[in-house]
């Protein structure tokens, strides 16, 4: 049974993103997951998993993954994706805010296209210090901020309006290395990025890849 206050159902957009998600891994973000998993070993956690697209690329090192999705019908589809997966991952209902693991209990942890959409950004990460051991590994592939005043300035009207309804609470002006580094994380390895990389530049194209250390 389901915890109350751990489900977050967005039916439509659920729905959309787990039809468009495979034409966004063969266009390019399937080699990205693979690059930002590619560091990890022991045990993991993924926040937010969505629909299971990381589970197929996790490294043979890693030892167990919890993947935890507060979406329905996203997390029934995850939970398809688990039983192929290469390493063994248990698919969990919870929040960010509210991991259903214990304090230092990871080696690991994977955010992915989730820090955007979360409401209590700082809580997150507070909660994924607790369930990370001192010292212990993060990877991030996340919507970051323009790198042009008139890119930036696109990017509030777009958060603004429109874009969050469509893309599933996504806040395409969060700056995810800036709250890494407020939350105490040591920032070890950083790529910025466009995705897709295109001619047109949307609201959502400038990407961060990176790895972080949690606090000793």
């Amino acid at each position: 049974m389901t915890a109350p206050g751990t489900d977050r159902p967005r039916p439509v957009f659920a729905r959309c993103y787990a039809r468009i998600s495979e034409g966004m891994d063969a266009e390019g973000l399937g080699a990205l997951r693979t690059e930002l998993l590619s560091p990890l070993s022991g045990r993991v956690v993924e926040v937010g998993c969505g629909n299971g697209r990381n589970l197929a690329r996790y490294p043979p090192v890693v030892t167990g993954v919890t993947a935890v999705e507060p979406e329905p019908h996203l997390r029934r589809l995850a939970t398809r994706a688990a039983a192929g997966a290469p390493v063994p991952v248990t698919v969990v209902p919870g929040t960010a805010e509210a991991l259903p693991l214990p304090d230092g209990g990871v080696d690991a942890a994977v955010l992915c296209l989730v820090l955007c959409s979360l409401p209590d950004r700082p809580a997150a990460l507070a909660e994924l210090r607790r369930v990370l051991r001192p010292g212990g590994t993060l990877v991030f592939l996340e919507h970051t901020l323009g790198r042009t005043r008139r890119l930036r300035a696109v990017q509030r009207v777009a958060d603004a309006t429109l874009w969050p309804l469509l893309a599933g609470g996504c806040h395409t002006t969060t700056d995810a290395v800036g709250l890494l580094q407020e939350a105490g994380f040591r920032i070890t390895a950083l790529r910025r990025l466009r995705f897709p990389d295109t001619r047109v530049t949307l609201p959502a194209t400038p990407h961060v890849l990176g790895t972080a250390v949690s606090p000793a």
